[in-house]
This record gives structure tokens, sequence and C-alpha cells, in this order.
């Protein structure tokens, strides 16, 4: 009979609590945000930071400030989060509240807090379903599955970041990564239980790779190395090292960057690292790379028969 329910009311797909994806083309989701009567589309300048609590980090540059003026504590804001743009439809509704600022010549980067999430992936007793089957524990409530499943409902890219001092080493990935192309700036969200973070700030270099999609094993296998330290000699592929730091990459990335952190800024569960780019090299072609979507996400996608492909 469980099986049954289950197929009726969600298919034959596996459930998880993330989906990974890869993007053919261009990111199809739009996010907006809102403040008054003022909305700005922050698509690809807006990136998830933190996650007890919820954090988004956005960039405003110097032409872009409608919304600046009000960046004081305790201001409102709603993020929206829509599906594809044909018959664009808003999965997610998130108000916000102001956190912090980073302020550079050139733009400011505002920090918002989640005070509220509202989703509309799936109709409620599918929700509830998927909640109280899959996704039910001590440190995740209803409150938090929609929290989750709104900030990921814009594919959040994998990358790896590299460290070295020493004999110390290590390469992990991670999703809370955001880069401002035309500042040459990248703002980081890492885990205090981060074994690599004391020394990432203290140093302050850090090194990001981008990936394909096809090393996906190894690269969730890197994943225990967010509390684990590794030896470069320990690797199961090859590596290169960096030009500037001499970090290692993995000899499959498609291209790196070595970052001098600036700033740091602790929002709670992540400590937010902010830097400046002052070495870029390409390795190979970019191509497939890695993104996670929630599932509730993935499964709204589907619905509507264009999800992207999973890897």
């Amino acid at each position: 009979m469980k099986s049954l329910i289950r197929k009726i009311l969600i298919g034959n797909t596996p459930v998880s609590e993330y989906s990974t994806i890869t993007v053919p083309g261009d990111i199809t989701e739009k996010v907006f945000l809102k403040k008054g009567n003022t909305q700005l589309d922050i698509s690809g300048s807006h990136w998830l930071l933190c996650l007890k609590p919820v954090v988004f980090g956005i960039w405003f540059s110097e032409k872009n400030d409608a919304v600046l003026p009000d960046k004081e504590r305790g201001a409102r804001y709603k993020m929206y989060f829509n599906d594809a743009e044909k018959n664009a439809r808003t999965v997610a509704v998130l108000e916000l509240s102001f956190l912090n600022k980073i302020e550079e010549p050139d733009g400011i980067l505002l920090l918002l807090r989640l005070e509220r999430p509202v989703t509309h992936h799936i109709n409620l007793i599918k929700t509830l379903f998927l909640y109280y089957r899959h996704y039910k524990k001590p440190e995740q409530d209803l409150t938090v599955l929609r929290s989750f499943s709104a900030a990921y409902s814009y594919p959040r890219k994998v990358r790896l970041i590299s460290f070295k001092e020493g004999e110390y080493c290590n390469i992990f990935p991670m999703d809370l990564v955001g880069d401002i192309p035309q500042s040459k700036r990248y703002v980081f969200g890492l885990r205090h239980s981060n074994v690599t973070l004391a020394r990432i700030i203290e140093t302050k270099k850090i090194l990001v790779s981008e990936i394909p999609y096809e090393q996906k094993k190894i690269i969730y296998q890197l994943g225990k190395h967010h509390r684990d330290p590794l030896s470069a000699n320990d690797l199961p592929f090859n590596i290169i090292e960096s030009e500037k730091f001499h970090f290692p990459v993995p000899a499959w990335a498609n291209s790196y960057k070595e970052i001098m952190i600036e700033k740091n800024i602790n929002l709670g569960s992540h400590m937010l690292l902010w830097g400046e780019e002052i070495n870029e090299k390409k390795i190979s072609p970019p191509h497939g790379h890695l993104f996670h979507i929630h599932f509730l996400h993935y499964l709204h996608q589907q619905k509507k028969g264009h999800a992207y492909p999973l890897v």
C-alpha cells in the first residue's frame, strides 16, 4: 500500500534531498529581489552563503543601486524564485531582512537573512508525504525543508576548493560560492566545522576550480575532506600545481582561480570569506558543470516537462 501511495504521489523517481544535474546552455530560472515598488533581476548575482540561518549574498554594481538606499538593519525585502521563462511560475517567495553588507568602490554585497519561506513546487499533500516519509529529522522541520527547497530552486554550481600549507593539503567540493567576473571578486560560505577554514583565514589564500560533472564520483568522495585533511600523495588522480600559490589542482579541472581573502564575516553556521582574484588559469574548454537543485524543485520541473538532465 505504501509503495502504491508513493507511486501515485511522486511516480518512480528515486527520492533524494538534492538532485545532481548539469545545465545544457543557460540557466532558465529567474530570481527577483523586491523592495517597495522596486524589483530587480538578481538571477546571476545572488548566492546562498549560510544555512543556519539561511543567508543570501546579492551583488549590486555601482550602476545598479536602485534598492541600496534602504540597506539598514530592519529593512525588509522579498525574493521571488521563478521557474523556466516560458510560462514562468513563481515556485518560492522569501521574506528577508538586512543582515550586513560589504562595500567596495565598484559595488556592494548585500547580505540578507531569510525570515519566512513560502513554496509552491508541489501540492501540500505531496510535500507533507515527502517530509514525514523522507525528510523529517531533529535538525529539519517543515520550515527548514521549505527554506532549503526555496534556496535550491536556482541551480547552485559545485566547485572544488584547494589549499596547501607546507605538508598540509586539502581539496573539497562546495556550492556556497559566488563569483563576480566584472569585479574579479569571489565570496565563499564555509562551515565553521571545516578543518581548513582557520588556515585559509590565517594565510588569506584559497583556490577555486571549475570542474566537469563527469568527475562526480571523485568530487563527492572529496566531500569527506571538509572534516578530514588529506595528503596530496593519497589523491586518486593526477594534479598540477597552481602558478602563484602552488596549490594542488586536479589535472581534469577546466580552470582555476587563485584568490586572496580580504575579509571574513561570521554568518552563523558558516563563515563568509570575501576575496579578490589574483590569477586565473584555463586548462581545458569548460563543459557540463555539476549543479545542485532541491528534489522538490526537480519534481516540479518534471511535472512541467523541462527537467534538467540528472547526472
